[in-house]
C-alpha cells in the first residue's frame, strides 16, 4: 500500500524480456538507498505495484507481466524513460496523501496544460469506464501521484499541479497527449458498489 506522495523520480536503464514469453524486464536507477530494501518488496513504479526481484546500490530491477504492460503504459517505457517512484507504507508512516493500493484501474491521457497563478491547470482524459469514479474534490492517483480533483466535465478532469508537484515528480516533464496510468480512489468505486446494488 502507497500515499501517492513520490519520494522519487527513477530512470529505466536497461530493459529485456522477462522470464516468462510477453513479460519484460526493467532497470530503474533511483537515488533510494537500497540497502535496507528486501527482494520481494512492493514499489511502486508510475502507480503500478512492482516487485523487487534484483538489485544493487543505486538501482533495482522489476519483471512486468504481459498483463501489466497490456493495461498499463508501462510498455512505453524505453531506455531513459522517468518514472515515479514511492516505497511501501509502513506502520506508523505519515498519510500525506491518500491510500494508493498500486493496481492502476486504466490508462488516460494528458489533454491540455496551462500555467495559472503559480501553477499549472492540467485537463486529464479517462476512460468512460472509469469516469464514474472520479468526484470533484475526490482524490485520484495519476502515474502514482495522489492529487485533488478540482471540476469534473463529462469524461475529462482538472488538476491544478502546483510548482513543488512539478519538480519532484515527471509532471514537470509532461507533454499534451501523454497516457498516464490512473487508479481511481477505493472509496469511491466501493460506493458506486453499494449504489448499484441498492434494492
Amino acid at each position: 500500500m502507497f500515499t501517492g506522495i513520490v519520494t522519487d523520480v527513477g530512470e529505466i536503464t536497461a530493459l529485456k524480456p522477462g522470464s516468462q514469453a510477453g513479460d519484460r524486464r526493467f532497470t530503474i536507477r533511483t537515488r533510494h538507498d537500497m540497502k535496507p530494501i528486501a527482494i520481494g518488496a512492493s514499489i511502486a513504479c508510475s502507480g503500478c505495484c512492482l516487485t523487487v526481484v534484483e538489485k544493487g546500490d543505486d538501482w533495482f530491477a522489476v519483471e512486468v507481466s504481459s498483463e501489466s504492460l497490456a493495461k498499463t503504459h508501462l510498455g512505453d517505457w524505453r531506455d531513459g524513460s522517468r518514472l515515479n517512484l514511492e516505497l511501501s507504507l509502513k506502520v506508523g508512516d505519515e498519510l500525506g496523501g491518500h491510500l494508493v493500493y498500486g493496481h492502476v484501474d486504466g490508462v488516460g491521457r494528458i489533454v491540455s496544460m496551462t500555467p495559472e497563478g503559480g501553477s499549472v491547470r492540467f485537463v486529464f482524459e479517462a476512460p468512460a469506464e472509469l469516469a464514474r469514479f472520479v468526484a470533484s474534490k475526490g482524490s485520484i492517483a495519476v502515474d502514482g501521484i495522489s492529487l485533488t480533483v478540482n471540476e469534473v466535465d463529462g469524461n475529462r478532469f482538472g488538476v491544478n499541479i502546483i510548482s513543488h508537484t512539478q519538480a519532484v515528480t515527471t509532471l514537470g516533464q509532461a507533454k499534451a497527449g501523454q497516457a498516464v496510468n490512473l487508479e481511481v480512489d477505493m472509496l469511491a468505486r466501493y460506493v458506486q458498489r453499494l449504489l448499484e446494488h441498492r434494492p
